[in-house]
Parts: C-alpha cells; structure tokens; sequence
C-alpha cells in the first residue's frame, strides 16, 4: 500500500476517536459533575526499508481530561454536595476506590451516603460516611466536616490525584487514577449544590464540525489515491 494511504489512515482514525469524544461530550451536556475529554494527536515515525526515508503516521490514542470548574446549581438537597476548586470525592465500587465530582448522594438503609447507583462515599480515611437518623440536621462545613444536630460525624473525603496526567475515564462521572491520591488542599464544600457538567456546547458542537470536515477532506484524499492507483493498474496492464 502507498505511504500516503497509509498515513492518511492513520489520521483517519484518529479523527474517528476525536469524533467519538465529541459525541459523548455532548450526550453528557446535562450530566452533573461530567468532565469533558478530548483527544491527543502525537506524530508516530515508522522506519522504512532500504533508502526511503522513514514514515509519519498519526497516534491518537491519548486522553485529556479537562478538569476546569462546572457551574454550580443549587437544589437544597441536605445531601447534594458540590466541590468549588480542585478535588473529587472518594467512591467505593466494584472495581475498588474511583474518583468522581458527582456529588448527590442520599443514605442508605444503613445511613450510609451512596451515590445513585448505590456506591458508597468515603471518608477521608476511606470509610464509608455514616449519618445518624436521629440527632438533628445534618450540616456540612466548607472543609468537609459533617454534623448532625452540631455534632461532627465524620469528615467527607477530598482528594486529588498525584499525577494529574494518570486520571483515566472509566465511564459516566467516574474516573481511576494509578498513581494514587492525596488530600485536596484548595477546596471548599458547598451543602446544597451540585455541580454541572464543565462542557461548553458551543465550543463542541463547533468542534464537532471541523473533525468533520477534516474526516471529508482525508476520505476525498483516500478516494483520489484508489483512481490514481487503479489508474496505473490499468495502463500497466494493457
């Protein structure tokens, strides 16, 4: 196959992703505590036979979060919980601790704090967070400390990843980190609040458009390359 097909195809699916991204982007407009993603392009050199010079190909396999402020809605909620600054909540799943900015929760039947799909929240010693039914209201402070009839209950867990650049999407709101996590620093807790998502329609929707004109544009490329190739095939053959 011609270099140029090759390298086209190469771009071609790293568009394909970035299309990917975009959907999703915009299919999680209205999801609370939703981080956007978009897709790295990096330049992938292959060395040839012989004297050709070496080929350049497209590599999109890479992920960045974007981890920017969404706008904060009230509810009222005594349990929705909103993180203004940097930090996620800790989650309990199935498949171990996962970090989410998602933050309305209601107790259990055992008055623990669990998430809609029923994942509990930790504690900043990674317990999960126990609300007692009786005693009074429940009150959150700025630094995470929960009260109930003013007195402190337990202290909802902010954390942070250690390297940021580690932070992996493992679908919804929920995102792992390998490198482990440390206690937020520049936070504050708001009772009553939830925050939306941190995509900007307009932005991607415009996005949207360009990688689709880019995708037009390598596939009219691809088509032109097959006739020149068929082309030669053909003259070569008579």
């Amino acid at each position: 196959m011609d270099n140029a097909i090759y390298s086209t195809l190469t771009r071609q699916s790293g568009l394909m992703q970035e299309m990917r991204s975009v959907a999703n982007n915009i299919a999680n407009i209205s999801t609370a505590g939703f981080r956007r993603e978009g897709v790295i392009f990096s330049e992938y050199v292959a060395g040839l036979e012989g004297a050709e010079p070496s080929l350049s190909m497209a590599y999109a396999h890479g992920r960045e979060v974007d981890l920017s402020q969404g706008s904060l809605t009230q509810t009222g909620g005594s349990f929705d919980f909103a993180i203004e600054g940097d930090g996620f909540f800790q989650i309990e799943t199935p498949q171990g601790v996962q970090l989410t900015r998602a933050g309305s929760f209601t107790p259990n039947e055992a008055g623990e704090l669990v998430t809609p799909d029923g994942y509990r929240l930790l504690d900043n010693g990674g317990s999960p967070v126990f609300v007692p039914t009786t005693g009074g209201a429940a009150t959150v402070a700025p630094d995470g400390t929960l009260s109930v009839g003013g007195a402190p209950v337990a202290q909802i867990g902010v954390v942070e990843p250690i390297d940021r650049n580690e932070l992996t999407h493992q679908g919804g709101t929920m995102f792992s980190v390998k490198s482990g996590v440390q206690e937020a620093q520049d936070f504050r807790l708001l009772q009553g609040f939830v925050e939306e998502s941190n995509v900007d329609p307009i932005s991607e929707i415009a996005r949207m458009i360009e990688v689709q004109r880019a995708y037009e544009m390598g596939q009219s490329f691809l088509e032109r390359e097959d006739q020149r190739v068929r082309g030669v095939i053909s003259t070569l053959g008579r």
